[in-house]
């Protein structure tokens, strides 16, 4: 770890960042005024995932390496993994990918964990792992493996479809007689709810989560003892309410007096992703005349503080400087499409401040990129900037 530390600083450290990070977190020149965020960019997780990784290439030079999936959701960082010679297969290989593995061959898993058939798989392979699962995902794990073992269904707060809830609802049916069901916003919750409190139509239900739940799952009688859990990159506001709602759903189906026996929760929010959210939360009440929101698409912590921003002002989510063609054209994600879109006009003449973010699995070589494009834009040399102070 300690002799691939130089490499991966030359990948991805920012010694502009570093600047100004050191000036109170704030950069301006002939009327334009960039504040970043105070927490952003790479968290601990990221940091140590991304060292396995590169510690992984320098420990086994001469044998087969291979990824699943995305060592973190951010594709530049990917794109240098791959160039370090370490093959990516699916996050969820199938059989015919499996076979193709060697005993000898070396496996990273990554920071969002895997499945635990996954897993399994490889194990009867007899891969060795480089494992680089977040502690915090971790977590959670055991957590819903708790509540399997005390036959108590998990209702995790998330998206179905991310590597996380994906690997954290596995985690539900590997031990004991525990389901999950997994919701993704407060109407979900709020349909959960009233099927707790009221019953309801349970073909019509099953079909509404039938992408979001265990095999074998039924409303009637994997519903009166849950336990609460989330993906550890979503909104801890959004995440307490979804706790909020259910608890009250409880409540009123058992009593008030009965509710430790139907419902159990634990705050399991990540730290640098809470610390992300309330630094911009801050940024936010700052007179900005819009936000760039930087890292990949494909980001849950990122496309919540996209979300955030685009609440209160003008917010451009883009995964690089590229991104910003002019300072008429911008090129950037439009989490409702689910695609990017073009914005006219979109940097605005005259003094302004441009508040800057980013999610934790975005690097500050590309914060750094983001900066001095949007100087460019303005006809502004950074270097020369810096030089003058």
């Amino acid at each position: 770890m300690e002799a691939v530390q130089a490499q991966v600083l030359s990948h991805y450290r920012s010694e502009l960042v570093e600047r100004i990070r050191a000036n109170g977190h704030v950069l301006s020149a002939d009327g334009l005024t960039v504040k970043l965020a105070r927490e952003f960019g790479f968290c601990y997780g990221v940091e140590r995932a991304i060292d396995l990784a590169y510690a992984a290439r320098r420990a086994y030079p001469d044998r087969r390496i291979f990824l699943l999936g995305e060592i973190i959701h951010n594709p530049e960082v990917n794109d240098q993994i791959r160039r370090l010679g370490i093959v990516t297969i699916a996050g969820k290989p199938k059989d015919e990918e499996i076979n193709q593995l060697k005993p000898e061959d070396i496996v990273i898993i990554p920071a969002f964990g895997t499945e635990v058939a996954t897993r399994k798989k490889l194990e009867e392979k007899g891969c060795l792992f480089v494992d680089t699962t977040c502690g915090d995902v971790m977590s959670v794990w055991k957590r819903v493996r708790q509540y399997s073992k005390d036959t108590v269904t998990s209702i995790i707060h998330g998206k179905a479809w991310h590597e996380e809830t994906k690997a954290t609802s596995s985690q539900a049916r590997a031990h004991g007689n525990g389901h999950y069901l997994v919701v993704f916003t407060l109407a979900e919750t709020d349909y959960v709810c009233n099927y707790i409190i009221n019953g309801g139509n349970k073909a019509e239900f099953l079909e509404k989560f039938k992408d979001a739940c265990s095999e074998g799952f039924d409303p009637d009688v994997h519903l009166q003892a849950i336990g609460v859990a989330n993906q550890t990159t979503m909104l801890r506001g959004e995440t307490e309410e979804v706790q909020r709602r259910l608890k009250n759903a409880m409540s009123q189906k058992y009593g008030a007096d009965q509710i430790e026996k139907h419902f159990s929760f634990l705050d399991t929010i990540c730290g640098a992703t809470q610390d992300r959210q309330d630094s911009l939360e801050k940024l936010l009440r700052e007179p900005l005349a819009l936000l760039l929101v930087i890292g990949g698409y494909n980001s849950s912590n990122t496309s919540h503080l996209a979300e955030m921003g685009e609440a209160k002002l003008p917010t451009y989510f883009i995964k690089n400087a590229a991104k910003m063609a002019s300072d008429r054209l911008i090129q950037h994600y439009d989490q409702h499409k689910g695609s990017e879109v073009e914005t006219q006009d979109w940097l605005p003449a005259g003094q302004i401040t441009v508040g800057i973010t980013a999610g934790a699995s975005c690097p500050n070589n590309l914060i750094e990129e983001t900066i001095r494009r949007l100087f460019e834009l303005r006809g502004i040399s950074v270097r020369e900037l810096l030089d003058s102070k």
